[in-house]
């Protein structure tokens, strides 16, 4: 219904549908009225096969067209009370996503006190409790699986979970964040600013910063080319967490260490996106699919608290 960006679609819709269905009853109604006098054969249709099997223009059983009248009787009430011509919503005000609402109401009234019992306990502590764990690998299978496999193992384009190699960071913190607020990774296309030489020449010394088969002359002229690169990925190619720039210098590749992707990667740039989960799930509900993540295998210690910060030294002077 929200689709309908004019009040036109609405009349067409509703007027589309009543004018079918008491088209419905007139036609049952004209063959009614077309029944032969009782007593009276009904009329040849004109089709005779095997010299005495004919075809009669016979009306249909009044059980059988009485029930149709009861089928536009119950479409009738049915349009009335729910939705089904056009905007209008029906007597009951029913709609999917209402009745999705009140589900959500009714599970989290009756779940509540469960996700909020975890939601005290730290990430840590919660990836080696069983129970914590079963709800939290129900969560993954039906909001994160689609993209990072049911293993958490991921697949071109999106990262494994199962590993310690993180773009934005491993620690509890920073993974609760990831799954509630969402990143955005973007990674600019260099092609026109290296040229077609340039993008062939930094394709090579990436794959020399992780140790993989490349030609040196063009590894070597495309490191001092990295320049434009190293704001994101540093000088030494390790990356940077805070921009969530990947390391080039590890094994692990996010859509595959060939010079074909590697150079598409650079020429054409890429974008990720992963869609930030806290406002439709709830706080609960996060902190238990981050501990499920966590529990996977890759998740890093907790990030050491920040040192408080020194009393002022005191000073001498004149009052």
């Amino acid at each position: 219904m929200s689709d309908f960006t004019s009040g036109f679609w609405h009349w067409y819709i509703a007027i589309g549908t009543i004018v079918s269905i008491i088209g419905c009853g007139v036609l049952l109604w004209m063959q009614t009225i077309k029944r032969p006098p009782k007593g009276q054969q009904a009329e040849l249709h004109g089709n005779v096969w095997d010299e005495d099997l004919a075809e009669y223009n016979n009306p249909l059983p009044n059980w059988w067209r009485w029930l149709f009248y009861i089928t536009i009787v119950f479409s009738l009430v049915y349009l009335f009370l729910y939705p089904g011509l056009g905007t209008f919503g029906g007597k009951y005000g029913w709609s999917q996503a209402g009745q999705y609402e009140e589900e959500v109401k009714a599970a989290n009234a009756a779940f509540g006190p469960l996700f909020a019992k975890y939601e005290k306990v730290d990430l840590p502590t919660l990836s080696k409790d069983k129970d914590a764990l079963a709800i939290g690998q129900s969560l993954f299978l039906n909001e994160c699986a689609a993209c990072h496999g049911s293993d958490g193992g991921g697949a071109k384009g999106y990262p494994s979970l199962k590993d310690k190699d993180w773009l934005w960071g491993g620690d509890p913190d920073t993974i609760e964040k990831s799954i509630r607020e969402g990143r955005s990774g973007v990674m600019p296309p260099m092609g026109e600013a290296l040229g077609a030489a340039g993008v062939a020449e930094v394709a090579d010394y990436v794959r020399s910063l992780s140790g993989l088969p490349h030609d040196a002359t063009k590894a070597g002229a495309g490191k001092a080319k990295f320049a434009v690169c190293a704001a994101c990925h540093g000088a030494d190619g390790k990356g940077n967490v805070a921009l969530g720039a990947p390391n080039l210098t590890d094994a692990i590749w996010l859509y595959g260490s060939s010079v074909e992707t590697i150079s598409e990667t650079i020429r054409a740039g890429r974008n990720n996106l992963m869609p930030a989960q806290g406002e439709r799930l709830g706080a609960a509900k996060v902190h238990l699919l981050a501990a499920y993540v966590y529990s996977l295998g890759g998740g890093l210690p907790p990030a050491p608290a920040a040192a408080p910060p020194s009393p002022p030294a005191a000073t001498a002077g004149k009052s």
